[in-house]
């Protein structure tokens, strides 16, 4: 009769008492190369100094005032235009009204809320 043998696969680690660190992993060949990690508190290298020459400033009264974009969110154009929010998703994706994405959401420039009424102006007779 023989005892049985060992795997050479991998043990399950066991739990770690709350406090403790785990123990570290075996390194686990893959077939490729290592990543090289820099170590903690090094400095990441800085990129070479640009060959351009530095943009020479130009005095104020020259500079154009810089334009201020307000944007607003579905919820704001919805309450102004006193519509629902499905009826400013239809326009913004039909493109009758100009928006831009932000992550998952749209914002709508202030300016294009009030050309879209402008231009949406009906006279009845």
């Amino acid at each position: 009769m023989s005892l049985p043998q060992r795997s050479t696969a991998a043990t399950l680690a066991r739990p770690v008492a709350y406090g403790q660190r785990p123990a570290p992993r075996p390194a686990m060949h893959s077939g490729y190369p290592a990543a090289r990690v820099a170590p903690t508190g090094a400095r990441p290298q800085q990129a070479p100094p640009m060959a351009q020459r530095p943009v020479a400033q130009r005095p104020a009264a020259e500079r154009p005032a810089p334009r201020a974009v307000s944007f607003l969110t579905v919820a704001e154009v919805a309450a102004i235009m006193r519509v629902s929010k499905m009826t400013v998703y239809r326009l913004v994706h039909g493109g009758e009204l100009s928006a831009v994405r932000v992550g998952r959401s749209f914002r709508v420039p202030e300016t294009a809320v009030r050309e879209y009424l402008s231009e949406a102006r009906t006279d009845v007779a």
